[in-house]
């Protein structure tokens, strides 16, 4: 049972670690929660229990089409995504070829495809996490100071989601709900891309949040 998470450190562009890459696993079973960040990242720390201990590592999680009752269909795409530096591939790629279940759902995980993080003018992570600020305009002038602690340039926004209010999104951990923001920079130049890609805002990034992907906008926000 995981009884903490694995923390990343503050925001600090001295921090100086290795370059990362970036491990898309493919997925294959039938369908998983539309919240498992946290029954995922369980699930492969008991496959791999030194990930817990990984200081700087990020998941993406699955996606799949939502049913609008609490779970998500896999698709021939689905994979989740892990970021860590290039010394910590051989134990990520543990994973490859584990049957797993995450809760009651049972999933294969397949071979790792490896890549190298590409620049991109506008980035945009799911969800963003930052304690103690739940409320969109506050949360925004919290994520700014994380960005000029980074030392990146670049116009900070959440997007406004269907129902024409800021993306509010939420995760839970064990009998816990965590509160964030679906959160887009643009107008960033390539090296403060890539360095927002490896450095990320915000924390529980282990579980999902703050990973930062190329976005042309628009789509599920």
């Amino acid at each position: 049972m995981i009884t903490s998470i694995n923390v990343w450190p503050s925001p600090d562009a001295s921090d100086g670690i290795e370059p990362l890459v970036e491990l898309a696993f493919p997925v294959r079973g039938k369908s998983l929660p539309a919240d498992h960040n946290y029954g995922l990242y369980s699930t492969l720390v008991g496959c791999v229990p030194a990930l817990h201990q990984q200081t700087h590592f990020s998941l993406l999680t699955v996606a799949g089409f939502p049913d609008r009752q609490g779970e998500i269909t896999l698709t021939p795409y689905s994979c989740f995504k892990i970021r860590v530096s290039v010394s910590q591939i051989p134990l990520v790629y543990q994973l490859a070829g584990k049957q797993v279940d995450v809760g009651k759902h049972k999933i294969q995980i397949g071979i790792p495809k490896t890549t190298l993080l590409k620049p991109a003018p506008r980035l945009r992570s799911r969800i963003v996490t930052i304690k103690g600020y739940m409320e969109p305009e506050p949360f925004l002038l919290a994520a700014q100071r994380q960005l000029d602690r980074l030392g990146v340039s670049g116009d900070l926004s959440i997007p406004i989601n269907r129902e024409g209010r800021p993306s509010r999104k939420t995760i839970k951990i064990k009998c816990f709900t965590v509160v964030g923001f679906t959160t887009a920079v643009s107008e960033l130049s390539p090296a403060d891309s890539l360095k927002l890609q490896t450095y990320g805002l915000g924390g529980k990034r282990s579980l999902g949040c703050g990973y930062f992907i190329p976005w042309k906008g628009g789509g599920d926000v």
